[in-house]
């Protein structure tokens, strides 16, 4: 009975040090990156918080609808790996990602505000920014049309573990579907 439960204990231990091994990879590490996005990562929606806490634009009503309209977004993303570059302590880990594309209805909404611009004056004739956040956020919710754009991943070797750096404004946008490149 020992002899079975040291195989057993020693097999759990070699895979466990096998799988930590296996999740560190630098295509393991993107998949992890943009499996958070897709689960809804807390760190994700930490950030998401603090975007929507910074817009002075959105009341709270228009925080939690564009919240929720971003977690769908999240939850909705698909990505395949394409390639992956290993050189020396730096790789790249080429991705395809599809997501909503919102840049069109963000640049028409705009544009609906500069030549109607009376209809989203508030009680007192002056504009009044959550109307138009609410109008602006209607109109993303009606997107359907999917874009498939390619991210180039940077990672770093760091004391053995590797680590994706910070993407760029560009790539960011590419996640959230309002890349305009």
């Amino acid at each position: 009975m020992k002899k079975i439960l040291v195989i057993i204990f020693s097999a759990l231990f070699i895979l466990t040090g096998c799988d930590s091994k296996l999740d560190n990879t630098p295509t393991k590490k993107v998949e992890e990156f943009l499996n958070n996005y897709q689960s809804l990562d807390s760190k994700v929606m930490e950030d998401l918080d603090t975007t929507l806490a910074a817009d002075p634009d959105l009341n709270e009503d228009n925080k939690s609808e564009y919240k929720e309209f971003m977690k769908k977004h999240y939850q909705d993303l698909k990505y395949e790996i394409k390639d992956e570059k290993i050189d020396g302590d730096k790789a790249t880990v080429e991705t395809e990602i599809t997501v909503r594309n919102y840049t069109k209805s963000v640049a028409e909404s705009e544009n609906y505000k500069s030549e109607n611009a009376a209809e989203f004056n508030g009680e007192d004739g002056n504009y009044d920014a959550t109307l138009f956040s609410t109008y602006r956020l209607d109109e993303l919710k009606k997107v359907t049309d999917t874009e498939t754009y390619t991210i180039t991943f940077n990672l770093t070797k760091q004391d053995d573990i590797w680590k994706l750096e910070d993407l760029s404004d560009e790539d960011l946008n590419k996640i959230n579907g309002l890349y305009a490149g």
